[in-house]
């Protein structure tokens, strides 16, 4: 009697192990279907003066200390980020950091470049507050009319042949982490590669 009762408690304890593991496959399986359809937040294509794989006009700008900055041009396996911002805008102060940080963690392959146009004690005034000595600001307005900038933070990314490789308006660490990897896919933002990506199923 007793070595039936072990025998039947093994039964149902091994069936209840196939249950969940059935259970959680199927869970699985739900989770990779989401993460297909919830699309990424990428950093927001405005309308654009210059287009994907366009080459920029290669400028020569002085920092805020004088020093020229060149902007633009073929460079040796680097690529280049120009992030748009202002001392009046709050959410371009907030993303600062978060610039200055991808300039280190990026430092093997990208340069940035702080670019805005205005008075330059504001400018100034955020170089000391938000700790960006170690990266050059430069101000022209002739820079952002050629990318077009229309709204802030707004951000720019030349590849190595100074190309545009992606552009986009910039509201989170998420948005400017996408430029980047809108340049690996080689679409000029994260919304056009779900796009192409849709009309490729719904012609499938």
């Amino acid at each position: 009697m007793e070595t039936c009762m072990m025998l039947t408690s093994q039964i149902l304890l091994w069936a209840a192990v196939i249950v969940q593991a059935l259970l959680i496959a199927a869970l699985a399986r739900q989770v990779g279907v989401l993460h297909e359809r919830i699309a990424p937040a990428g950093a927001l294509t405005l309308h654009q003066k210059v287009a994907l794989g366009e080459k920029a006009t290669p400028m020569t700008l002085a920092d805020m200390n004088g020093m020229p900055v060149a902007i633009g041009g073929t460079r040796q396996n680097r690529s280049q980020l120009l992030f748009f911002a202002s001392p009046d805008c709050p959410m371009c102060k907030s993303l600062l950091p978060i610039v200055r940080s991808a300039a280190r963690a990026e430092a093997g392959w990208l340069d940035i470049v702080v670019a805005g146009d205005g008075g330059k004690p504001g400018y100034l005034a955020m170089v000391r507050d938000h700790g960006l000595d170690a990266l050059p600001v430069v101000l022209s307005e002739a820079l952002g009319r050629a990318f077009g900038v229309s709204k802030l933070p707004y951000a720019v990314l030349l590849d190595e042949e100074g190309r545009v490789a992606s552009l986009g308006l910039v509201n989170s660490r998420e948005h400017l982490e996408s430029l980047f990897e809108a340049k690996e896919r080689g679409v000029a933002s994260i919304q056009e590669f779900l796009s192409r990506r849709q009309a490729t199923h719904q012609e499938a």
